[in-house]
C-alpha cells in the first residue's frame, strides 16, 4: 500500500498503529506465571473494542482469537487457550488490527518471570535484527537488503532465522507485496519505494529454525522444540529513516 499521496491514509495508519501499541502494552502488563494465553488475548481484545478496531487475522483468515499469543517453542500464530505461562517461558504477542479500512501489525517477545540468559539474548537479538533491517529500509533499496541485515545480525549472535516466515507489505489487508524474507534471498529483488507500508519482522530461534504446523492447524512451532523470538513493527518507507507506526 502506498500512502505518500494521501495524508488521510497516513493518519489512518497511525491511528491503527496506535491501537496496536496500546493493545500490546495492556497485554504486557498481565504477563506473569499462571496467566493463560486466553486471558492475555481477552485483555488485548478489550482495548481493541474500546478503540473501535477489529482483529485483522480473524477478518481475513478466520483466526480464532483477537491476537496471536505464542509461547516458547511456538514461533507464530499461537491460538489463545487455557495454556498457562510458566516461569522462564518466552511469550510472543502478535497484534494486527483493522481500523477504518487500514491495518497495522506489531509483535514483541516478553520473558515470563526469570528467563535464562540465553533466552534474554535471543529476545535482544530479534530486536537488534529489526533495528539493523529498519536502518536500510529506505526508498531505492532492494528488499533483499532487509533480509541480509537480519540474517547477518542473527548469525553473528549464533541463533537461526526461521526461513519459512518473514515480513511483507501491508495496508488494506494483512499480506501484500512485497515479501521481505529474513535472509539474503536473491529472489527478493523488488525495490522499496517512498510511501510503501511494510512489515519487518525477524522471527528467530535458538535451534535449527525449522518449523512445523501444530495440530490446531494454526500454530507454527519449532521442529526441535527450542525457543523462538519475534519482533515486528509496521513502517512506512521514506527517502530517509522509515516512519514507525506501531512504536
Amino acid at each position: 500500500m502506498h500512502v505518500h499521496q494521501s495524508p488521510e491514509e497516513l493518519e489512518g495508519l497511525r491511528a491503527a498503529g496506535h491501537i496496536v501499541r496500546r493493545m500490546i502494552e495492556a497485554i504486557k502488563q498481565r504477563v506473569r506465571p499462571g496467566v493463560t494465553t486466553r486471558e492475555l488475548d481477552q485483555a488485548g481484545a478489550r482495548v481493541m473494542r474500546r478503540h473501535g478496531a477489529r482483529p485483522a487475522p480473524s477478518l481475513v483468515y478466520g483466526f480464532p482469537g483477537a491476537s496471536g499469543i505464542s509461547v516458547s517453542e511456538e514461533a507464530v500464530h499461537g491460538v489463545p487457550s487455557g495454556r498457562a505461562l510458566c516461569d522462564g517461558d518466552l511469550v510472543k504477542l502478535d497484534v494486527t488490527v483493522e481500523k477504518d479500512g487500514v491495518m497495522a501489525d506489531a509483535a514483541e517477545t516478553i520473558a515470563v518471570g526469570h528467563a535464562p540468559p540465553e533466552l534474554l539474548s535471543l529476545i535482544a537479538c530479534a530486536e537488534r535484527a529489526f533495528a539493523k533491517a529498519a536502518s536500510v529500509a529506505r526508498a531505492g533499496t532492494c528488499v533483499r537488503e532487509i533480509g541480509r541485515a537480519v540474517e547477518r545480525e542473527v548469525w553473528s549472535s549464533h541463533f537461526s532465522v526461521v526461513r519459512e516466515l518473514g515480513g511483507h507489505g501491508m495496508g488494506r489487508t494483512i499480506h501484500e507485496e512485497p515479501s521481505a524474507p529474513n535472509f539474503d534471498d536473491p529472489a527478493a529483488h523488488q525495490i522499496l519505494t517512498a510511501g510503501l507500508v511494510i512489515m519487518i519482522e525477524p522471527i528467530i530461534a535458538v535451534g535449527s529454525g525449522s518449523v512445523v504446523l501444530g495440530h490446531d492447524g494454526w500454530t507454527l512451532r519449532t521442529a526441535d522444540r527450542r525457543h523462538s523470538a519475534h519482533y515486528e513493527h509496521t513502517l512506512v518507507v521514506t527517502d530517509r529513516e522509515p516512519i514507525l507506526l506501531t512504536a
